[in-house]
């Protein structure tokens, strides 16, 4: 499957399982028309970006600056600065860029976007 309909079936997958929390979805274009990353639009005004690569990086991003000032994201990108983290490359920012730890997430998209939105909705619910 290539990314553009992995994006449109992690689209779907979202809309469809998460309508509490989703409220749009969007998957966003390079200028050459080329899918660059899903956007999912949350009810509080918040968005989570997921970045799929054929290379296999991988970004789960939960973009709160604006509304609570945290950011969440699992991703895969090598960063010197995250070795001492015990899976890297992978690993998770939590609450803020300063802050990795270990990512324990799955590396199977659907799967991995399921775990981040049910990530996602508890904090939610929990007004945070």
């Amino acid at each position: 499957m290539g990314i553009w309909q992995t994006y449109k079936a992690l689209e779907q997958l979202a809309l469809a399982n998460f309508a509490d929390i989703v409220v749009a979805a969007q998957v966003m274009l390079l200028p050459s028309g080329d899918p660059l990353k899903l956007r999912l639009q949350l009810l509080d005004d918040s968005f989570i970006d997921v970045y799929l690569s054929a290379k296999g990086r991988y970004s789960y991003h939960w973009e709160r600056r604006l509304t609570t000032g945290d950011v969440y994201r699992h991703d895969n990108a090598p960063h010197a600065r995250w070795q001492f983290v015990s899976t890297f490359p992978k690993h998770f920012h939590d609450g803020s860029e300063d802050n990795a730890r270990e990512s324990l997430i799955t590396d199977d998209p659907p799967s991995a976007l399921t775990e981040f939105l049910a990530f996602a909705r508890q904090k939610l619910q929990a007004g945070q």
